[in-house]
Order: C-alpha cells, then sequence, then structure tokens
C-alpha cells in the first residue's frame, strides 16, 4: 500500500508545483506602420504568424508594446483564451499606441487594474521630461484561481530619445509599484525599456530592492539572440532592450527569447523569410 501512495503523493506534489508555476512575457509586435507594407513586414501580413506563435507558448499574462486599438481588437480575435487590459497612451481611451496586459480569462480574477503616464505628473497624457512621445505603464493585481496567490503585473513602454524621461520614468514604476503593494505580494515587470542591460536605467530596476532579471537569474536559458531585430533576420546584437523583472523571491526556471520567423511572398511571388516583429518576444517561466 506504501507505494501506490506514495506515487500517488509525488504526482500530486508534481501537479501543485506546476499550477503554481506561471509562463509571463513581453512582446512588442510593431504598430500598424503603412510604410511597413512595401517589405511585406506589414500589420496583416503577419499577425497570423504572430498569434499562432502565442497561442503555441500560450503565456498564462504577458505585457505588449506598440499596439494600437484595431490591433488589440484584431490580437482578442485571434487569441480566444485572453483578455486584457490598458489604454491608449494619447487620450487615455482608444488613441495612440496601448502598453495592455494580455491575461488568461479563464485563469486569473482581475481585482484591480490602472495606469498612469511616465511624466511628472502621471494622471494626465502628458509628455514627460524630455520624450519624445507619450509614454504610459498598465498595472493589474491578479488573483490565480489554480494557487490562489495576489500578485502585481507591470507592463510599460519607455521613451526612445529622452534619457531623463527614462531616468525618471523608472524611478516613477519603482515608487508606484511600492505605493500599491501594501504586502509582499509577489510583482512582475515587463517592457520595452529602449536600452539594454548595459544602460543604468537597467540597473535602476536589476539592483532595486525589489526586482531583479529573469534572463540574469534564469536556471535554464535560450536566448540565440538580443530582443531588437528591425525586421533583419539575419542581423545578430548582444543587446537586449526588452525585459522581464519579478521579485527578488520569486523563482525564475526559464528564460527564452524567440527569433521565430515566417515565409512571406513578395511581388516576384518569391518566399521571403520574415521577422514576426521588429522585437523578438521574450518568455520566462517563473514559480512564485
Amino acid at each position: 500500500m506504501k507505494k501506490p501512495f506514495l506515487l500517488l503523493f509525488c504526482l500530486f506534489m508534481a501537479l501543485t508545483m506546476n499550477a503554481q508555476g506561471l509562463t509571463v512575457g513581453t512582446y512588442n509586435v510593431r504598430n500598424n506602420n503603412n510604410g511597413d507594407y512595401k517589405n511585406y513586414d506589414g500589420w496583416n501580413q503577419r499577425k497570423d504568424a504572430m498569434c499562432e506563435e502565442i497561442n503555441f507558448v500560450f503565456p498564462d499574462l504577458f505585457g505588449s508594446q506598440e499596439v494600437t486599438h484595431q490591433q488589440v481588437v484584431d490580437m482578442l480575435a485571434d487569441l480566444p483564451d485572453y483578455a486584457y487590459l490598458g489604454v491608449g497612451r494619447e487620450d487615455g481611451k482608444e488613441g495612440g499606441e496601448y502598453s495592455p496586459i494580455f491575461y488568461k480569462k479563464d485563469r486569473f480574477i482581475l481585482l484591480n487594474s490602472g495606469h498612469f503616464w511616465l511624466a511628472e505628473d502621471p494622471t494626465k497624457p502628458v509628455l514627460g521630461w524630455d520624450a519624445a512621445c507619450k509614454r504610459i505603464c498598465t498595472w493589474g493585481y491578479f488573483k490565480d484561481k489554480v494557487s490562489k496567490r495576489k500578485f502585481y503585473f507591470f507592463n510599460t513602454h519607455m521613451d526612445h530619445v529622452g534619457v531623463v524621461a527614462r531616468r525618471e520614468g523608472a524611478k516613477l514604476i519603482m515608487r508606484k509599484m511600492k505605493s500599491l503593494m501594501k504586502t509582499d505580494e509577489p510583482v512582475i515587470l515587463t517592457g520595452d525599456f529602449n536600452v539594454d542591460q548595459s544602460d543604468e536605467i537597467y540597473t535602476i530596476f536589476s539592483n532595486s530592492d525589489l526586482l531583479k532579471d529573469c534572463y540574469a537569474n534564469a536556471k535554464y536559458r535560450f536566448a540565440p539572440n538580443g530582443t531588437f531585430n528591425d525586421f533583419n533576420t539575419g542581423a545578430y546584437t548582444g543587446s537586449r532592450i526588452d525585459h522581464i523583472f519579478v521579485s527578488k523571491g520569486v523563482k525564475v526556471m526559464r528564460y527564452a527569447i524567440l527569433n521565430e520567423t515566417d515565409w512571406r511572398a513578395g511581388a516576384d511571388g518569391k518566399m521571403v523569410r520574415h521577422s514576426l516583429s521588429d522585437h523578438y518576444p521574450v518568455f520566462a517561466k517563473i514559480n512564485f
């Protein structure tokens, strides 16, 4: 009798550990830019393959960037297991790019959510400091129906020009996190930070008393390239500008930068290899 019981116990423990793990990610999907269509990199030319990739990886939650309202609609249509939260950065409604959080609607209960602009006045859609664009951060407070754990998820897209805007925006995000988190519940931060692992902005998060970088702390890692490809499938970079940060106490089991491509017919009808976005997606398997 002892052996069957032991096997059942081990199976139960394995299932419990697996259920408490989460796959999280960040994916800059590239805005719906009319100029991309001439090179067959337009949104409507690649969205199906990109959503197929997401459905295969099947992350529990992921942050995304550069997503216009119509792209949100398109993604929800092709990702039926997901709901989202977020607003357009231009007006706090549907205008401009979103930094949305997509999450499995059957697994999580959304307890609270919000957004703020990376600016001196974070309550309004205004330019912050020396930024070239309005920038926003989206957050959600979730309860996992499986593990019963509660946690926070933040997602953002930092400015590509303003050095001060990135620095002050990073500090603002850290302050917002600490003001919202009344307990020691875990937090996840994803985004396109427009700086790599050698930049001071990266260290504001990675060297903080709250967060650590999933790449640097993963038990297993698959990262054959950096994260920005500019639609050039043959380019290599060691620079990672898309990051996943998690609470110090979170275990990072696996980390990957996925450089999948697909094939599309060009003007001459020949099949050519293309990236699914001008950024590669990043995913991590974590345990609270």
